[in-house]
């Protein structure tokens, strides 16, 4: 074997050196590598439209107040929804029977109905069969008076 001279022994630390040193950098560059990515998926359709049912008593008469229950029936299986602010209107089957004779209202619950459930409490209001002392009130005497309730 032959005997190392100080120049080969220079050469072989520098050597050395720049091997731990290329090493070092390259695992800095690794720990300082960026990127960046994304993923996607499309979400069910569910939470969909829910069955909303108006029930007050009848037999109304100008000057009455009744209470008025809103309920929700969720056939979707799956999915659970919330019903949102409740809007009411009053129709009736006769025409001489002005629907501006009534008044409702309906005040949110923000009730979440429950997937495959029916009967879920969402609000209550009233409805108002308002007297008139000016207008003969009698084309609603046995007609039906139907309160259309809706979500937004």
């Amino acid at each position: 074997m032959r005997k190392m001279t100080k120049k080969n022994k220079v050469l072989a630390a520098a050597g050395a050196l720049a091997l731990v040193a290329g090493g070092g950098g390259a695992a800095y560059a690794y720990w300082t590598t960026t990127g960046e990515g994304s993923g996607e998926a499309t979400n069910s359709e569910g939470g969909g439209t829910v069955t909303l049912h108006a029930d007050f008593d009848g037999g109304l008469t100008p000057g009455d107040v009744r209470s008025v229950s809103y309920t929700a029936d969720n056939a979707d299986p799956n999915t659970s929804t919330k019903v949102g602010v409740l809007t009411a209107s009053v129709t009736t089957d006769v025409a001489g029977c002005l629907p501006a004779w009534f008044d409702v209202t309906a005040e949110t619950s923000n009730t979440t109905v429950d997937a495959d459930s029916a009967g879920t409490s969402v609000g209550s209001g009233t409805l108002t069969f308002k007297d008139s002392a000016t207008e003969d009130q009698s084309a609603c005497k046995g007609s039906v008076v139907t309160i259309t309730v809706g979500s937004v």
